[in-house]
């Protein structure tokens, strides 16, 4: 399950961030995941459960936006995204496209974090 790994480098990378902010909490952390990344999200949601246990980001939510595949036709000119993931041709004209312009990305997209209120003295 290579998820837990991924999951592992994201909490990692949300911590490093988490450093500039002390006491902050993380609420959110959203990540764009392209439909050729193999990742599976039942998975990612188990591991990022598993990562965050006894860390800042413990009860935070995980969102994961699937990408679409987008290829670039040359025939048509434009950037279209393709029907299927077993065929890679354009939905336009029909002709074969590999120029990939989208659906790989496996990244961090954003982190919501609430800071830690700071103490008021009398």
């Amino acid at each position: 399950m290579h998820e837990l790994s991924i999951i592992s480098s994201v909490v990692d990378s949300v911590m490093e961030s988490l450093a500039a902010y002390p006491g902050a909490r993380v609420k959110e952390v959203r990540l764009r995941v392209g439909a050729l990344a193999a990742v599976v999200e039942d998975s990612l949601q188990f591991c990022y459960g598993i990562a965050t246990e006894d860390t800042p980001l413990a009860g935070s939510v995980l969102v994961v936006k699937t990408l679409p595949v987008r290829v670039h036709c040359v025939p048509c000119g434009q950037d279209v995204e393709i029907e299927s993931l077993q065929s890679f041709r354009c939905p336009v004209c029909g002709e074969p496209a590999a120029d990939l312009r989208q659906g790989r990305e496996l990244e961090i997209e954003s982190i919501e974090i609430e800071e830690a209120e700071e103490a008021v003295g009398p």
